[in-house]
């Protein structure tokens, strides 16, 4: 069966998280065949997490001088060297994002309110029951998180459960449920298999993500928050922000000494915030929230600098 990509972002969406102008996507999607890898049902671009990465890598390395038609065809790889540097060494390769299956009508349809909760993961739905998806999804890939929605949870279901885990090769199960029994939950226990009721607690499913991620990361030796997020790159180097510092004010309204002081301070937040611990799920999905805002801010506050001090 065909698998649904999730999340999905409109045209609009990318454009502001890529720092690019719509006609300009839509220029580069006829010309290089860039862009969205997926239509709505209307005809619609609707950008994957991968394409969105791929669009952010290419607006990245465009600012930086180089051509869109030296690189449109390159792939996500060559591009994530190539905006690291020759020089650097530390994860050279893109590393891939976690991969998760959810399974079941009403659960797809509670993700399709709230795909905030993919972000930063790579996503398939398939709207089929869990009786019907062992055969359904033979030969699909496995997910590192396998999410099955499940209205009635017996013991029926539990075997159902197991054995479709086990065809997927699932590194870890999530059943959320509507109903259920004390003796079927408790089976899941057993097996280590996650549950939940449904609809579930959008910051659990956060949590569990983000859990997931770590998980994978831990394998490739990251060890605080700030190498688990996704976190915007920095725009200004050291020298940037100290020639900023420097400037003695003017008559200018704005004063680029300021900015780059809200800049330095805002990267200390997000370093403060990376390493620090957390006690369970819910401590890690404010923390994870305030790391996710903190860097938000300072890379606005980067790009009103550069407007500043470059307003040619």
């Amino acid at each position: 069966m065909k698998l649904e990509p999730r999340p999905l972002y409109a045209i609009g969406t990318v454009a502001r998280l890529t720092g690019l102008k719509p006609d300009t996507l839509r220029v580069w999607e006829r010309r290089y065949g860039l862009g969205a890898s997926h239509r709505s049902r209307t005809g619609r671009r609707q950008y994957t997490q991968a394409d969105l990465e791929h669009m952010q890598l290419v607006a990245t390395l465009v600012n930086s001088g180089v051509r869109i038609g030296e690189i449109s065809a390159c792939s996500g790889k060559t591009l994530e060297i190539m905006v690291r540097g020759p020089g650097d060494t530390k994860g050279e390769v893109q590393e891939r994002k976690p991969r998760v299956l959810v399974i079941g009508p009403t659960m797809c349809r509670w993700l399709d309110e709230h795909q905030g909760c993919l972000t930063h993961v790579t996503a398939n739905l398939a709207r089929v029951s869990l009786a019907e998806a062992r055969d359904a999804l033979a030969g699909a890939d496995a997910p590192d998180l396998l999410v099955i929605g499940c209205e009635r949870l017996g013991m029926a279901q539990v075997r159902q459960v197991e054995e479709l885990a086990a065809a997927l090769h699932a590194g870890r199960t999530l059943v959320a449920y509507t109903s259920s029994t004390q003796r079927s939950l408790a089976a899941l226990a057993r097996a280590d298999t996650g549950t939940t009721a449904f609809p579930p607690d959008s910051g659990f499913l956060a949590f569990e993500l983000a859990r997931l991620a770590a998980e994978l990361a831990s394998r490739r030796g990251s060890t605080h928050l700030g190498e688990l997020v996704n976190g915007r790159p920095r725009q200004l180097s050291s020298a940037e922000l100290a020639a900023a510092s420097a400037v003695v004010p003017g008559s200018d309204v704005i004063d680029p000494a300021r900015l780059a002081a809200l800049v330095n301070g805002l990267a200390g937040l997000e370093e403060d915030i990376a390493a620090g611990a957390v006690g369970d799920w819910s401590d890690a999905a404010v923390q994870a929230c305030a790391y996710a805002y903190a860097g938000q801010a300072r890379w606005l506050m980067e790009r009103a600098l550069q407007i500043v001090m470059r307003p040619e």
